[in-house]
């Protein structure tokens, strides 16, 4: 069977975007900031933030007052200087640009619509059993856990420590391709290899033969099993052969293999360094909302 060669792998990551300068589209990452002008207030009560974590308690009870600061008639909705300079900074992420006073009005008026709607249905009640407000509410006290959690830059020594226990994210680990027919029976795989060999094989099971393109040599097992794993490692390559996985038999032909590479410290320090804050931030934020748990009691009917 005539084969192409091996394409370089190409691997992709998921970035997700926000924001954008159209004032239209970014009303709703907009009408967002008023709670994290809070959430800067707060942080801005300590030098230890890790001292506001004592009053979740009581702003969980409170959480309308803190998305919501209350006023003292219900009908009035204050815009306030804050909140028009979070309009203007949020009107363009790159800070290039400043929204015109229409834009601006647009923006003010689509936030005081969205404040009357929020307090018209909780006096009505519609947020009553409603797991999307529910999930809104608990994901913005996330956002305000997350904002006053402050972690400094760790140290070469914990660098280094957390680097050693968690080096085999960084390694670059050892890749396969190998071509490899549908699982089936062992005497009709047999047919298949011996059609191959002569070079007779159907268009069909060219068409269902798959190319299995840098795989790594630990995701092998799991997928296929251990003899299949040995098995393939053993082959020589560009030859075909009959191996058994835990599926059925197939026809394989091993095309490449690449050794692993040991990552170092050096040349991965920035993402090893930004992982590890990220893993610290959750940490943190993790054992605050524990603390909060503490003076609820959890109760499972059964």
């Amino acid at each position: 069977m005539s084969m192409p060669a091996t394409p370089v792998e190409v691997q992709s990551f998921p970035i997700s975007h926000t924001g954008g300068s159209n004032p239209d589209t970014g009303v709703a990452r907009i009408t967002t900031e008023p709670s994290r002008s809070l959430v800067s207030v707060i942080a801005r009560l300590s030098h230890e933030p890790l001292l506001h974590f004592t009053l979740l308690g009581a702003i969980i009870f409170g959480i309308d007052a803190v998305l919501h600061p209350p006023v003292k008639d219900e009908k009035v909705i204050t815009v306030t200087k804050a909140m028009r300079q979070s309009f203007i900074d949020n009107f363009d992420e790159d800070k290039e640009r400043t929204p015109s006073n229409d834009q601006l009005q647009k923006m003010i008026d689509s936030w005081v619509a969205s404040e009357i709607l929020y307090r018209e249905g909780k006096t009505l009640g519609v947020d009553r059993g409603d797991e999307t407000i529910r999930d809104r509410i608990a994901y913005k006290m996330q956002l305000l856990i997350f904002d006053q959690i402050r972690v400094p830059r760790p140290t070469d020594e914990q660098l280094q420590a957390w680097f050693a226990e968690n080096h085999a994210r960084f390694d670059e680990p050892e890749r396969v391709s190998f071509y490899i027919t549908p699982p089936t029976d062992q005497a009709t795989a047999q047919r298949q290899f011996e059609d191959i060999v002569q070079q007779r094989e159907s268009e069909e099971l060219q068409n269902l033969t798959r190319a299995i393109l840098a795989r790594p040599v630990a995701s092998l097992a799991a997928s296929f099993g251990d003899n299949f794993r040995t098995g393939l490692l053993a082959m020589p390559e560009g030859e075909w052969k009959l191996l058994q996985s835990k599926d059925g038999w197939h026809v394989t032909r091993l095309d490449s293999r690449r050794p692993g590479n040991l990552a170092s410290l050096d040349k991965v320090r920035d993402d090893a360094a930004r992982i590890w804050h990220t893993e610290e931030t959750r940490k943190l934020a993790w054992e605050a909302v524990k603390r909060l748990k503490a003076s609820y009691q959890v109760r499972y009917e059964p």
